[in-house]
């Protein structure tokens, strides 16, 4: 599997013909400049989604593009490993944050965080797992809006939510905290107890380095 990373694109706040319904500008972050990644601003006003128990000993936290072909390949390759191994046995607990690298990657997250995030992880598990469908077509708004029809999206409720402006600069927010507090320009970025790891690490490495830091 490829460990590589996925640079950013343009900047999510910049106005784009491809997401017409998100006009405005991002919020800036408030996050301070000597946050750690486990500061719990830095998951922006949304807050953080978590899988497994609280009181594991290790904590996974993603920074994450579903436009990303590196992100992809951790979550249809490594994922299914690690959430069996680590977070399916309370040993590891898990947070996605959402840094799109494109107005397009912004428009997804926007619509996994609707309705409070109660359906977070399926919809950006569905993203990730048909990527190539949706994101590297002719029409990708389009087709993300047809994929997520199995979802619950019908075509009012997919643009009501890409119109809604507080969670776009909601969504965004994260992005720019993780930009400007912990340098995050590509992904994937992983954060094991606080200690950063770019690109997608291979499932013998992860297993490693969760064992050292389970204790």
């Amino acid at each position: 599997m490829t460990t590589g990373i996925c640079p950013q694109g343009h900047l999510v706040t910049r106005r784009s013909p491809l997401v017409g319904a998100m006009m405005g500008p991002a919020f800036a972050s408030g996050c301070k400049r000597t946050a750690s990644v486990d500061d719990p601003a830095m998951a922006g006003p949304l807050g953080e989604i978590w899988i497994a128990a609280p009181e594991a000993k290790v904590t996974f936290i993603e920074y994450a593009a579903v436009t990303c072909t590196h992100c992809a390949a951790v979550h249809s390759e490594v994922w299914p490993g690690i959430k069996a191994r680590w977070i399916d046995t309370g040993r590891t607990r898990f947070a996605l944050r959402g840094y799109p690298l494109t107005p397009l990657g912004t428009a997804a997250f926007m619509l996994a965080r609707a309705d409070g995030g109660r359906n977070d992880y399926p919809i950006t598990d569905l993203l990730f797992e048909r990527q190539r469908f949706w994101a590297f077509v002719d029409k990708p708004l389009d087709a993300m809006r047809d994929l997520l029809r199995q979802a619950g999206f019908h075509r009012a409720r997919f643009d009501a939510v890409l119109a809604d402006q507080a969670l776009y600069e909601q969504v965004n927010r994260v992005q720019a905290g993780a930009m400007k507090v912990l340098n995050v320009h590509t992904t994937p970025i992983l954060y094991l107890n606080g200690d950063r790891h770019e690109g997608a690490l291979p499932a013998d490495a992860f297993d490693a380095i969760a064992r050292k830091r389970s204790g």
